[in-house]
């Protein structure tokens, strides 16, 4: 059985003492703590909203059952989770209770580690439900650094304080990491949480302007300056003063361009293309790259002291495998937001799936998460990984390879499906049990993940 580290109160409802006290022993050996009740309205009375436990009750009981006490559990707190126990035949009963809202059902008569089992998955989901909760109502009191940067891991705490330490001061910046790690995010919030707030924050991709327009389009120009030419206009970095700069892709600057942004750091002033009138800039300069610039300095692509203009602090956006164990509240916080974005429900995640989501490697780190967080939302909450759960390159993978990633794809969804169920997976695939047994062990793939 796996060790769940959440382990809340437990309410085990039933009107059958030999149950209450057998079910009381199994969990508490297992770590949880536990109150027994005979009557869901006695149960009733212990529920409130937020409350910090999940519910495990009988559906058979005098007055009122279990599918109305789950009703009434629900009204006070929709996302308690409540596992029925239900005996043998009703089992079509407690499937519609699952579709009813109940996060699991156990068929009596049921074994100490069954039991254990649902419990613990139920206060994972929990747990992560009370996370997700904590940190949106931190979130509403909060603004700054801290909202824009979600997570408790050891990098983004780190990331954080830095940001925090230097986004008061004039001084400029070098954001470096790979792709999708959030580098403008850090320029903005370095800019948003400045006296520079209420200025210009200007974002130019080095990497897609072309050459010939460079100097004209950062330097602006006055009216004659180009054959044609009868306005003037003011360049991107004259147009940041008083606000932040942020050059992107910076490695990308052709050397030409390189020699002039050096003087424009050094003298904090420019001359428009076709002027001779110096003009002073009240600038900050956040640049960003995701490559290696001494390495660039080495090759001979870089000038070495535009390099140390730049990088009096350098910050360094930690790739998203780096900080895996906040993958499942920042998932669950871009499901909800895309969610609310194109008025879609945000499905329950399940453990399966966060499972293949701490598993994968994220080559395209938090932008690949937004996007997979997008997909989930958009497939009614389908593995957004089905197609892809290896983290090496579908380009790299043999023929073999590729068949049994997607047959593995296949099958995860398949108990997707039918919430762990055997019977229906194999009635989902075609395939009969002993083939479905052998591919389950062959993939290690454990279906109590899909309950």
């Amino acid at each position: 059985m796996v060790d769940y580290q959440y382990k809340g109160p437990v309410l085990f409802v039933d009107d059958e003492l030999h149950i209450r006290l057998s079910a009381k022993q199994t969990l508490e050996l297992a770590g949880f703590d536990v109150v027994c009740l005979e009557t869901a309205e006695d149960a009733l009375k212990q529920i409130q909203q937020g409350w910090p436990g999940i519910v495990i009750s009988d559906i058979k009981m005098p007055n009122m059952d279990g599918l109305a006490f789950m009703e009434a559990a629900h009204k006070i707190d929709r996302n308690l989770p409540i596992i029925l126990i239900t005996g043998h035949g009703d089992v079509t009963m407690a499937v519609q209770a699952m579709r009813d809202g109940a996060y699991d059902f156990i068929e009596k008569p049921f074994p100490s580690d069954l039991l254990n089992d649902v419990a613990g998955r139920a206060m994972e989901k929990l747990s992560l439900l009370r996370e997700n909760r904590a940190l949106r109502e931190k979130l509403k009191k909060q603004s700054g650094v801290s909202s824009n940067f979600l997570g408790k891991s050891r990098p983004i705490e780190y990331l954080r304080n830095l940001i925090a330490n230097i986004s008061d001061t004039d001084t400029d910046v070098l954001v470096v990491g790979e792709t999708g790690t959030g580098k403008e995010m850090v320029a903005r919030c370095l800019h948003d949480n400045s006296s520079r707030c209420n200025g210009h924050f200007v974002a130019v991709n080095c990497g897609a302007m072309p050459d010939s327009i460079f100097e004209s389009e950062l330097f602006g120009f006055e009216p004659g300056a180009f054959p044609g030419t009868t306005n003037r206009r003011i360049g991107k970095i004259e147009y940041s003063s008083g606000g932040t700069l942020f050059l992107d892709e910076i490695e990308a600057l052709p050397m030409s361009m390189q020699v002039k942004l050096l003087r424009v750091l050094q003298e904090r002033s420019i001359e428009r293309l076709g002027s001779n009138t110096v003009i002073p800039l009240n600038l900050r300069i956040v640049a960003a790259s995701k490559a290696n610039l001494l390495d660039e300095v080495e090759k001979g692509n870089f000038r070495e002291d535009l390099y140390y203009r730049l990088s009096v602090v350098v910050i360094e956006t930690p790739p998203l495998r780096d900080w895996r164990e906040d993958i499942p509240v920042l998932f669950q916080h871009f499901v909800e937001e895309a969610a609310q974005r194109m008025s879609r429900d945000a499905n329950e995640i399940k453990q399966g799936q966060l499972q293949a989501l701490m598993q994968h490697n994220w080559p395209g780190n938090v932008r690949e998460l937004k996007n997979a967080a997008e997909r989930y939302v958009l497939s009614g909450g389908q593995n957004p990984l089905t197609m892809r759960l290896s983290s090496t390159s579908s380009d790299e993978q043999s023929l073999p390879e590729k068949i049994e990633a997607f047959e593995k794809g296949l099958i995860m969804q398949a108990l997707e499906k039918s919430n762990g169920s055997i019977k229906d997976a194999m009635e989902i695939l075609g395939i009969p049990r002993k083939t479905l047994s052998d591919k389950l062990k062959k993939y290690e793939i454990d279906r109590a993940d899909f309950a």
